[in-house]
């Protein structure tokens, strides 16, 4: 019999040093779901921009490998959510959203 009562967290929400952290892993993806201008003004090192409003987002999103580790962010963490929880409900486990966006980020970033 199955488990009424189990419940599975979709994605985390993390903070930056958290983030930090899982970006030294080798099986972490950084995305960034920012518009190509936004990413341009200003990215997290080593983050591929897959643009949440493109007609092409959930293509892209469904290329991703079930086996790695994926820390998406934005600006503020609302459009990384969004992308989080889709990304959940097509079955990746190990997905990650950085609190509060850019705006929480401690780090450098790169143009």
């Amino acid at each position: 019999m199955f488990n009424l009562f189990k419940t599975k967290a979709e994605y985390s929400d993390i903070d930056s040093s958290e983030f930090t952290a899982k970006m030294n892993s080798r099986e972490s993806v950084i995305i960034d779901v920012r518009t190509p201008a936004e990413f341009n003004s200003g990215h997290i090192p080593n983050a591929v921009n897959i643009d949440l409003t493109s007609p092409n987002f959930q293509n892209e999103m469904g290329r991703l490998d079930k086996s790695k580790s994926y820390l998406l962010y934005c600006r503020s963490g609302a459009r990384s959510s969004v992308a989080a929880k889709l990304l959940a409900r097509k079955g990746y486990e190990n997905v990650y959203n950085l609190n509060r966006g850019l705006m929480g980020w401690n780090g450098v970033l790169e143009n």
